[in-house]
């Protein structure tokens, strides 16, 4: 399917700011199941935009813009073409190890309470995809998904393990940990997901890895694995590594329209959950 993203984000700054300068992470780029067919990033005031790649392979930008005034207005917007891959994810640039995403950081630390809420699913199945699929449907039973207020950062796994609630990067945090606490590499993703009213949102999910799979994506909120609906746009360890716009002053604003075709069997989130080994 085609989706049409377009994402404004309104930063406002503090008074008598002379220089104001920030990191973006809101491109997409190809791999198999998803082609970017255009994208286009606009700041104003206008100011020239640096292409960067992260060490993670994410394409980032960076700008500077001299007395920028009250705010800054970014509108990222393009054309994504998509394929349901049954939450596989391959093709992708892949600087590091899988083990790599073994390694925790403060937002996905296995407390013991973790590690026992992660061990309710070791009789569930006898391998590694079966037990992830288990920790989503445990997360998704057990933890309340809540919108995310601008400018908060998600809570980390422990916090939203406590209050049985959090936004999609904080669940993300908790679904991280437990897979982790289990031996399997497991890590952050930031995107768009289309939906049927024409909204969509920017959101947050996991990727795990499996053996003779590879890297499968795990959205806990809605309990599936990514569908066609969803773009991927960049990776990291965790939320504040994925963030769509880090720099000086607080987001106040903050809309995401992305479009999806409407037909007969076309329902928004429809699960796909058959993934094997190959």
């Amino acid at each position: 399917m085609r989706v049409r993203v377009r994402h404004e984000i309104v930063h406002a700054l503090e008074p008598g700011v002379r220089t104001a300068i920030a990191l973006l992470r809101v491109t997409p780029r190809n791999h198999d199941g998803q082609y970017v067919q255009r994208w286009s990033l606009d700041v104003e005031p206008d100011c020239r935009l640096y292409p960067h790649e992260d060490a993670f392979g994410n394409l980032t930008h960076t700008f500077t813009v001299e007395s920028p005034g009250e705010r800054i207005v970014l509108t990222a917007s393009g054309e994504v073409e998509t394929q349901d891959t049954s939450g596989i994810v391959r093709g992708t640039l892949e600087r590091f190890p899988p083990s790599l995403f073994l390694r925790p950081t403060p937002f996905t630390a296995a407390t013991p309470e973790i590690v026992d809420f992660a061990r309710l699913v070791l009789d569930a199945a006898s391998d590694e995809l079966g037990r992830l699929h288990a920790l989503m449907s445990i997360i998704h039973a057990e933890v309340e998904e809540a919108p995310r207020a601008l400018a908060a950062t998600p809570p980390s796994a422990a916090e939203v393990l406590k209050a049985k609630a959090g936004c999609p990067g904080g669940i993300t945090h908790l679904f991280t940990a437990c897979a982790q606490s289990l031996g399997i590499p497991c890590r952050h993703v930031s995107g768009y997901v289309a939906q049927e009213d024409g909204h969509g949102a920017a959101r947050e999910w996991a990727e795990a890895h499996v053996p003779r799979i590879g890297w499968v994506a795990f959205d806990c909120g809605p309990s599936l694995c990514a569908t066609d609906h969803y773009v991927r746009v960049a990776i990291g360890l965790d939320s504040p590594a994925v963030t769509m716009l880090k720099g000086m002053g607080v987001t106040v604003k903050e809309e995401v329209h992305a479009r999806e075709p409407r037909g007969p069997g076309r329902a928004a989130g429809g699960q796909s959950q058959s993934q094997r080994g190959q």
